[in-house]
Parts: structure tokens; sequence; C-alpha cells
């Protein structure tokens, strides 16, 4: 199947460039100049990754990626200017896969663009995912978690809120993130009644709760997964 590429830039030459990179690299590429074309095309299109301009005519890229992260979790690499660290950390707190300052090569792009696809591919495209040499195997059609080759008893809310994570090692979800994932099992909780479920989880998977090597904080903005894919492993 021939990946759909999204570029959002209001800059028509780096929109030229990235196109004809990805183009030659076997991608079906879209565009748009501004947000509000880019919100209807992403709609129409339905694409597999998108690249996108962080300062817009019309919204922000922030806006744009909150929007997307709330219907999907495709890949999103954004494309700036700014090089300050907050500018690139909140980028990746809202929901980025990657950041990548201006100028920039456009084979870059494309080698960035490929790696996180693979990434991304290996942890979606699985039923099974295990992490650090087997100490815990998540199921996922089976709802089983194996942690050091014990079965372990999640509740549903904590079984979302792992594979949520999970699926993306690295990635940081705020409260509200993880509040949004447990929604359909009928929770109404607060952001802050996530820490709880957290705890809970932490005490079912890590060796020690205190010092966790899966469940990990990010001061300030929430939390990410820690551990490192299986690569070889596709079964229990």
């Amino acid at each position: 199947m021939v990946l759909k590429i999204m570029i959002v830039d209001d800059e028509p030459m780096i929109i030229d460039v990235i196109q004809a990179y990805l183009e030659k690299a076997g991608y079906i590429v879209y565009s748009a100049q501004n947000g509000s074309e880019a919100l209807i095309k992403i709609d129409e299109v339905n694409p597999d990754f998108l690249i996108l301009d962080l300062m817009l005519p019309d919204f922000s890229g922030e806006e744009i990626c909150k929007w997307v992260r709330e219907k999907s979790d495709i890949p999103i690499m954004m494309l700036t200017a700014k090089t300050a660290e907050d500018d690139r950390i909140n980028g990746i707190v809202i929901g980025a896969d990657d950041y990548l300052t201006k100028p920039f090569s456009p084979r870059e792009v494309v080698v960035r663009v490929e790696a996180i696809l693979r990434r991304t591919k290996q942890g979606n495209s699985r039923d099974v995912l295990s992490y650090n040499n087997k100490d815990l195997v998540i199921d996922i059609l089976k709802k089983e978690v194996l942690v050091r080759g014990g079965n372990v008893t999640l509740t549903p809310i904590e079984f979302k809120m792992l594979v949520g994570m999970a699926k993306y090692p690295g990635r940081v979800y705020s409260r509200l993130d993880l509040l949004e994932k447990v929604q359909n099992e009928s929770y109404e909780g607060y952001e802050r009644s996530i820490d709880v479920h957290i705890k809970n989880l932490r005490k079912k998977v890590e060796r020690d709760s205190k010092k966790p090597e899966y469940v990990l904080t990010v001061f300030g903005m929430g939390y990410k997964f820690g551990g490192k894919l299986d690569v070889s492993h596709t079964s229990i």
C-alpha cells in the first residue's frame, strides 16, 4: 500500500521541494498552505503522515496538531524556524513525533519520515507487544499482561492507559490525553484522578514503583512509556 503524506506550510517553495523528494521515495503527497485548507484536506485525504509548519497565516501549527490528536494517532513532524528549547518541548508535548528546524535538508525530511513510520508501524501493527527482552508483554486482543513471566490483572482503565502509552514509547501524554483514552470505559473522573490509576498501574508492572522503568513521570507535563520494544518478538 502506498502511504499518503500531507504537507502543511505557507511557503510554496518548501512544499515543492519536500513533495519532490517524498514522491521520488514512493509516497503520495498532498499539500495545504494554511490551516483552514489543511483541516478540510486532512478530513478528505486521511493521510498516513503529517508534516506541519508551526507558523501558518491563520491557525497555528500547535492548534492543528491538537485538533488532529483528538481524532488520530497519525505521526506528525513539526517544521519551524523557532529554535528555542521550550518551543521544541511544547511541540512534542502536544503530540508531535518529531521536530525539525529550518533550514533543513529535504533528504533529512525523507529519512526522518521513514524512521518514524517504521517505528509507529512496529508499535501499531502488532497484537502482541513485548518490551525489555520479554520483561513486559502485552497481548492486546486477549487483554493479557505478563510481567517477568507472570500474569497480572489490570482494570480496563489501567489496561487502556498502558496500551495507549506503550504503543508510542517516549511520547509524552498529559493527564488530559490519558483521560480521553479511557472515556469510553464509562469513566467520568478528573485529570488528577489519572495519578491514582498511574500509581496502581506501577504497583502491578514495576519492580519498584518508586523507581519505575515503564510508566515514567515527565515533571510538569505528564507521563511517558520508558520500555524498549523487542523488534523481533511477535507472539507470546
